[in-house]
């Protein structure tokens, strides 16, 4: 340090040089240095106003030219930089120097570039789709920092059909373009898992291992090493499946059905629900340490009804879609396109199934047009299907009451209550005991009380509607 102070001195005397002294156990450690470095900085008290400031990186190790780079960057460190070399092909000691200014608009293109590369996963998350929800970008934007910056398993909340899966698809495919995954991405709807064929499916198991297994199984875990495992509807996973998947996150192993040998597998884990897992948990029937596992990085999707002012573009990615799919470009014209769009963006369009309904109601549309045009006679009858398909769900909930009721006093529950009795009614049929239904229903109001008597609760609830626990658990 004292030789560059005194070459500084000997080409630029009017520069003052102040030596600080930084001790390091290993100069090579980048949080060692970069934390003294930052120390250093926040300690000192700068005067930009009336100094200039320089920071040397040309000596010191790699570590400390990068770290002084990034605290310069941040003005941590309101300076610039200054880089010495000797001179090329001259005999003389003497060599040249550079003051680089991160602050000057020659290096905008630089910094510019980390956000045009941010923009860019952005869009590769949103399959190219220019949506417009504020809150729904916002989320995608935290969703690519989080997907490139970190391996910690994520959590993917939604209602059915809000695109959880294809979501998950781009996060592998985004983390595969940076070189994050080099294994398959593998997708495991765990509703279809039931029994004792989970366990095998999931974690594989021996020749012999019970009657039918005539060949050893590897397993889903297995064939997601050093990629991705999507285990969507994660809420239907039993308790005991949801404890090897617990270890398997935390320790990469597990063990096989009927193996005396563990396995491993070193995956990146994306669940998704459309349960509240937080109920769940609360009602036994999901286990709170691998709750809190997923829960670092939860992400909710909106329904389709949430996100009205991206029906429009989706309509066109669904339009493309098709192009690929069937080889054949079909397009709106203009009064059938303003017809479609007026009518999805009202109330009266539910869209219960969020985007699956949007792509089936153009696959529909697209199939049918005449000529490849999207004409009115062909939106018009789209929407007529719509609400008769609709209508049939609607028809499905009253017809749950009436079962219940009696046609005469279901039809005299007004709208509002019909809506929450009938789903209590599926929730209390889902579950063993009175108990069970009444801590499920009232998850989140039990937690504020000090006292809780869920049960007496939902018993009262279901009276005022001449039911009682009996009727309703023996019609399920």
């Amino acid at each position: 340090a004292e030789f560059v102070a005194a070459d500084i001195a000997s080409v630029s005397p009017e520069t003052r040089v102040e030596l600080r002294t930084l001790d390091f156990a290993d100069a090579w450690d980048f949080e060692e240095v970069y934390g003294k470095l930052l120390d250093f900085a926040r300690g000192e008290r700068f005067d930009p106003e009336a100094k200039d400031y320089l920071v040397h990186i040309t000596t010191g190790t790699h570590v400390a030219q990068i770290c002084l780079f990034l605290l310069t960057e941040a003005h941590y460190l309101p300076a610039r930089l200054l880089q010495t070399q000797p001179q090329r092909g001259a005999p003389s000691a003497l060599g040249t120097w550079a003051v680089i200014d991160l602050d000057l608009s020659r290096y905008d293109s630089i910094a510019t570039r980390f956000a045009d590369a941010a923009a860019e996963g952005q869009s590769f998350l949103k399959s190219g789709i220019d949506t417009r929800n504020a809150a729904f970008n916002r989320m995608i934007d935290e969703i690519e920092r989080v997907a490139l910056r970190s391996r910690s398993p994520m959590l993917l909340m939604g209602p059915t059909g809000a695109g959880k899966s294809r979501l998950a698809q781009r996060i592998y495919e985004l983390k595969r373009l940076n070189h994050q995954v080099g294994g398959a991405f593998v997708e495991v709807n765990c509703a279809t898992l039931k029994g004792e064929g989970a366990m095998s499916a999931l974690f594989g198991h021996k020749r012999g291992a019970f009657t039918g297994a005539i060949a050893d199984r590897p397993g889903l875990l297995r064939a997601a090493d050093k990629g991705m495992l999507l285990l969507d509807e994660i809420g239907e996973l039993g308790l005991d499946e949801q404890a090897m998947i617990l270890r398997a996150i935390e320790d990469k192993k597990f063990l096989p059905v009927g193996a005396d040998r563990e396995a491993s597998s070193d995956f990146q884990l994306i669940a998704g629900t459309n349960r509240d897992l937080g109920e769940a948990v609360a009602a036994g029937a999901f286990r709170e340490d691998l709750y809190a596992r997923l829960n670092l990085w939860t992400f909710r999707l909106p329904g389709l009804a949430e996100r009205r002012e991206d029906i429009a573009p989706n309509l066109d990615y669904e339009l493309d879609r098709f192009a690929e799919r069937e080889g054949d470009r079909v397009g709106f014209n203009k009064e059938a396109r303003a017809l479609y769009l007026a009518f999805a963006m009202t109330p009266e369009a539910r869209w219960p199934g969020n985007f699956r309904d949007l792509a089936a109601s153009v696959t529909r549309m697209a199939t049918l047009s005449p000529r490849g045009r999207i004409d009115v006679g062909c939106v018009e009858e789209e929407i007529a299907r719509l609400k008769r398909l609709w209508a049939g769900a609607g028809a499905a909930e009253e017809g749950l009451l009436a079962g219940l009721l009696g046609e005469e006093a279901a039809a005299a529950i007004d709208p509002f209550d019909r809506v929450q009795l009938a789903e209590t009614i599926r929730i209390c049929r889902a579950c063993r005991s009175l108990s069970e239904a009444g801590r499920t229903l009232f998850a989140a109001s039990r937690l504020k009380r000090s006292s809780a008597n869920d049960a007496d609760r939902l018993r009262k609830y279901l009276a005022r509607f001449g039911l009682d626990w009996k009727a309703v658990s023996a019609a399920g």
